[in-house]
């Protein structure tokens, strides 16, 4: 990226320069600026663009001069002052702060302390106005700006010909390119500003004007803006307007079929339709129970748009229906759900169907964990008696698909069970169990997406059935409370429970969220609303992901947590991040990987297989077709990734042309984000099937460019 220095600027010019749009990254120099103390902590903590807070003690020094004649004292108060101003600049928000290799090791300590305490990334930097050393005196510097701490190493030279400026970018050959910053100052050097950037470096420095570049040879921001991405438009610029998040389906669903449970009349507010939801509102109607979109009857008042459900339950109870068969669409999570609970409510034999890729897919470890409470299912529709049941290498039953036949009734009871095939036919069973007369303890070892439970868990207490468990692990889950360290879980289901009306708002999607996310991580500045930030939602996991890849992220309103989310691109490195939990995310963050410098390890692909595509197979396709180096490798995609810059100044942008989204909805997303990045247009055979979770998307995703 490009990073304009200003300096000699007063606060409101500032952020002025800040809000106009043409500057993507900033260094403030500190020391340069006439700023006071609370003006710094404002500005730092006040703008989205990714701040680097410099304040050389030198600089100081000399503003200092006169007021003592004591040199070591005058040193001193230089340090001092400096290490005030760059900790106030850490503490409110700085994105990076740039301390020169020479300070006092005091110094030194306290700044590494504080950049790690608040997640600032510690720049040491090395300069020389005199000339440039040897390879290996340079390799030496920047092997000292590491050992003092640094995340990132800058070395700058003065480059009195071209052999200077070779020697100092030859540096990339010695070091990971995404944690060094190295080029040369004077004429013969400026090429080098730009050359940084296409050997991985994570920023390069540039001016307002050449007239008011802050070291010999820095050129403009518009000139290296126009070398480095031509005419390219990014998204969010010059205007940026806000995007509405749809209705999170794991949300909705679980609600609109507990709204169907219960006796009475529920509201659900901030609905939006999609297949998945609207596959969940014909299931509540097949129930029994009586739906109406767009009319929210809420204290007398009446909604006028399409945002609301209202839900008339069938106050439904153990044998309540007479049901032969019921159709859950392409949903996993409604099958899953609907299985369990048909077992309680219907008569005992109950023919579940559904279509398109969900008859594909094998409903993993259902049978086995249905068999522990009595309820057996059965293959029904072309591959029943093709049902080839355990072999001897076998210790539990073979998968089923739909359509199924679902026979037996469900009984309470302690009962342990593996979680490895996923959450839903457990999400299910939380539902359906309290249902029953008796208690029921379910020990559950080896859980998956484990935030999907406690989504469930959460609409049920909404609904007034109240579920408890107890989280187990070792040492590990002790002191994270990582859900990923976590080993089993133990629910305690009071029986005689029932379905109460409700009135719930349903949070925005952050499945749906993370494309955009990226897109704007990546390719510019994005606002979204409708998210809340304290969600249950596993795919909330994307803000923790751009936080460490180094994105801008940031949150505007006056509510802690429902507030505007804006996204904003940054420097990106690569990350490492177990999405177990979230299987959703893997499409779109393995784009992302793509464009983080480095090496990015996403483990989690096991749990793919069985998605609306062999999902892990998808991506890697995807990947490979595209042009980036990518394999799986145990559980595990890694993805070697490049910066943006450096894809556009060597050449070597995604690969456009024809793609397959495997009829995957998470994969048609995600291909149109990578879209932003590639050297052609990507075209895809199937863009329909984006309807099953989000129908608007292509409109909304077109209103950014």
């Amino acid at each position: 990226m490009i990073c304009t220095s200003i300096q000699n600027r007063k606060l409101d010019e500032i952020f002025e320069l800040l809000d106009s749009g043409r500057i993507e990254m900033a260094e403030i120099r500190i020391d340069r600026c006439p700023l006071t103390q609370d003006e710094v902590e404002e500005l730092f903590s006040s703008s989205d663009v990714p701040l680097v807070a410099t304040c050389r003690i030198s600089e100081v020094r000399a503003s200092l001069a006169g007021t003592e004649t004591d040199e070591r004292k005058l040193d001193t108060k230089a340090s001092q002052k400096a290490e005030s101003m760059l900790i106030t600049a850490i503490h409110a928000g700085a994105a990076y702060a740039d301390l020169e290799i020479e300070a006092p090791p005091m110094m030194s300590k306290r700044i590494r302390r504080e950049t790690r305490e608040c997640g600032t990334v510690l720049v040491r930097s090395y300069h020389d106005f005199a000339g440039t050393d040897s390879v290996e005196a340079l390799k030496a510097l920047t092997e000292k700006c590491f050992a003092l701490g640094a995340d990132i190493a800058k070395i700058v030279t003065t480059a009195g010909n071209a052999e200077d400026a070779s020697r100092t970018l030859s540096l990339y050959d010695h070091f990971e390119p995404g944690k060094l910053i190295a080029f040369s100052m004077g004429e013969t050097g400026k090429r080098s500003r730009t050359e940084c950037l296409a050997k991985g470096a994570p920023y390069t420095y540039a001016a307002l004007t050449e007239e008011d570049a802050a070291a010999p040879g820095q050129m403009s921001t518009d000139s290296v803006r126009e070398y480095v991405y031509g005419g390219r438009h990014f998204l969010g610029y010059p205007d940026l307007v806000p995007v509405q998040m749809p209705a999170s389906k794991s949300f909705a669903q679980r609600a609109i079929v507990a709204a169907a449970l219960a006796d009475g009349v529920t509201v659900l507010r901030g609905y939006s339709p999609c297949g998945d939801n609207e596959s969940a509102i014909s299931v509540a109607r097949a129930l029994g129970a009586e739906v109406t979109v767009g009319l929210a009857y809420d204290s007398g008042n009446v909604a006028k748009d399409g945002s609301a459900l209202t839900i008339k339950g069938i106050g439904a109870g153990e044998g309540s229906l007479s049901i032969d068969s019921l159709h859950t669409g392409e949903s996993g999570l409604l099958t899953r759900m609907m299985i369990p609970l048909m077992s309680v409510l219907g008569n005992g034999n109950v023919r579940i169907t559904g279509e398109k890729t969900l008859t594909n897919r094998p409903l993993k470890g259902a049978e086995e964990i249905m068999s522990a409470f009595g309820v057996r299912l059965v293959q029904a529709g072309e591959r029943a008696g093709k049902h080839p049941g355990p072999t001897k290498e076998q210790n539990h039953p073979a998968e089923v698909f739909v359509p199924l036949d679902v026979r037996g009734r469900l009984r309470a009871g302690h009962a342990g069970i593996s979680g490895a095939g996923g959450s839903q036919i457990v999400s299910g069973l939380l539902m359906a169990l309290p249902l029953l007369q008796e208690d029921t303890v379910i020990e559950l070892t080896n859980p998956k997406s484990i935030p999907y439970l406690f989504i469930t868990m959460d609409v049920m207490k909404a609904f007034g059935v109240k579920v408890w468990c107890d989280m187990e692990g070792g040492e590990d889950f002790a002191e994270s409370k990582d859900w990923n360290d976590c080993t089993g879980i133990t629910f305690h289901i009071k029986g005689g429970q029932s379905y109460k009306p409700a009135k719930m708002d349903i949070e925005g999607d952050w499945s749906s969220a993370a494309n955009f996310m990226v897109a704007g991580a990546v390719f510019g500045r994005v606002e979204l609303t409708g998210l809340d930030t304290k969600s249950l939602q596993a795919d909330l996991s994307v803000m923790d992901i751009l936080m460490e890849t180094g994105a801008s992220l940031s949150q505007m309103g006056d509510d802690d947590s429902k507030g505007t989310v804006h996204v904003q691109r940054a420097p990106l490195t690569a990350f490492d991040v177990d999405a177990g939990n979230c299987p959703d995310l893997f499409p779109i963050i393995s784009v992302l990987a793509a464009f983080c410098q480095g090496t990015s390890r996403i483990a989690g692909v096991g749990r793919l297989a069985n998605k609306e595509s062999d999902r892990g197979r998808a991506v890697l396709d995807m990947l490979t077709a595209m042009g980036v180096n990518a394999k799986i490798s145990g559980d595990r995609l890694i993805v070697e990734g490049h910066s943006l810059q450096q894809r556009l100044l060597t050449g070597n942008l995604l690969r456009g042309g024809k793609f397959t989204s495997h009829h995957d909805h998470r994969m048609v997303m995600a291909l149109r984000v990578a879209e932003l990045g590639a050297d052609s247009p990507i075209e895809i055979d199937d863009t329909e099937c984006v309807a099953k979770s989000f129908p608007t998307f292509s409109e909304l995703f077109g209103r950014l460019n």
